[in-house]
């Protein structure tokens, strides 16, 4: 339903609610004025119509404020529901009143047409402003949601074209940054190479000069420079193998270091295992097999008396003895081999 529809609807409900207390209170006035009349002294009959009036205007309070409180979605709980009952009560007993005094029962049903009618308006229109006014706040949610929906479509779709705005131009810096370090590369490997072949070009006309000076006094140095030549090889042949002989030196310290440390490495992990095993202290009942094997073991490894040993596992003194002298013998076996 549209806010338009709704808003109709709390249009027409307004006018024709108002249309009825007003029809209702001039009934009632007309009605219940002959009454206060008859029962007020002939000095006073002037006040007749005050009580009708005035139980009218509290009706008027009372559709008037529910409307509002409906409107607002609150509630002003037990007295106006009291007020507002009271008051229809009173209206349906001051129109009926005549009548039933005068025992007109078909007066009564007449007379109680308009007050049943105002307190059934009453009680229906405030639950009809109650959820027209739902209905409103949830259209303006949904209108709110969809508010908010659009300007994050909006939002994602201006995100969107920022970062491809973004990614563009920093392809586009990319692509001049490699334009131009690629410039400046072609432009020092052009200054080595022309760097390059005046060296080389200096390197062979001084090559050049030494050959002609070197020329008549290579057959002068030939024996000379051969035996340079052999001393330089054997010192060359010296030198490379005492450098191989460090070099195997080191691997071998290297290797004696790595086997220290896994030995330390695998000693830590024997001695935090049988901690373990000799921290658990005696069970509450016979260990199994191989648990038992191993807390002999580290019994065993740590000294301790096969007593010890024997609690430690729930088992006889007389097996962890056996156990004890079959370590014994397996540590003997490789010393003796």
């Amino acid at each position: 339903m549209k806010d338009v529809q709704i808003r109709s609807s709390e249009r027409a409900l307004s006018v024709g609610t108002w249309l009825i207390v007003g029809g209702a209170m001039l009934y009632s006035v007309l009605t219940v004025t002959p009454l206060m009349a008859d029962h007020t002294p002939a000095a006073w009959r002037w006040t007749a119509p005050i009580l009708p009036l005035v139980v009218d205007a509290a009706v008027v309070i009372v559709v008037r404020l529910d409307s509002v409180l409906a409107r607002l979605g609150g509630h002003g709980g037990a007295w106006p529901v009291a007020l507002r009952w009271m008051t229809g009560a009173m209206t349906l007993a001051l129109n009926v009143g005549a009548s039933a005094l005068a025992g007109d029962l078909v007066g009564v049903a007449i007379h109680s047409v308009a007050p049943l009618l105002l307190i059934v308006t009453a009680e229906a229109g405030l639950a009809y402003r109650r959820a027209l006014t739902a209905a409103v706040r949830a259209l303006e949610a949904g209108q709110h949601a969809k508010e908010q929906a659009r300007a994050k479509a909006v939002q994602d779709r201006e995100d969107a074209r920022e970062q491809r705005a973004r990614e563009r131009r920093e392809h586009e810096a990319a692509i001049v940054r490699e334009q131009r370090e690629h410039e400046v590369r072609l432009i020092r490997e052009e200054a080595e190479r022309q760097d390059r072949i005046r060296r080389e070009a200096q390197e062979r006309a001084e090559a050049s000069e030494r050959a002609e000076r070197e020329a008549h006094e290579r057959r002068e140095q030939q024996q000379a420079e051969r035996e340079r030549l052999e001393r330089q090889a054997a010192q060359q042949r010296e030198l490379e193998a005492q450098q191989r002989a460090e070099r195997e030196r080191q691997a071998r310290a290297d290797q004696a270091e790595r086997e220290r440390r896994e030995q330390l490495r695998e000693q830590e992990r024997i001695e935090r295992a049988r901690a373990a095993l000799l921290a658990a202290g005696p069970p509450e009942k016979k260990l199994l097999d191989e648990p038992a094997l191993a807390t002999v073991r580290a019994a065993f490894d740590a000294g301790l008396p096969v007593r010890v040993a024997a609690e430690l596992t729930g088992w006889s003194v007389g097996w962890a003895s056996n156990r004890y002298q079959e370590l014994r013998d397996a540590n003997t076996a490789p010393a003796l081999g």
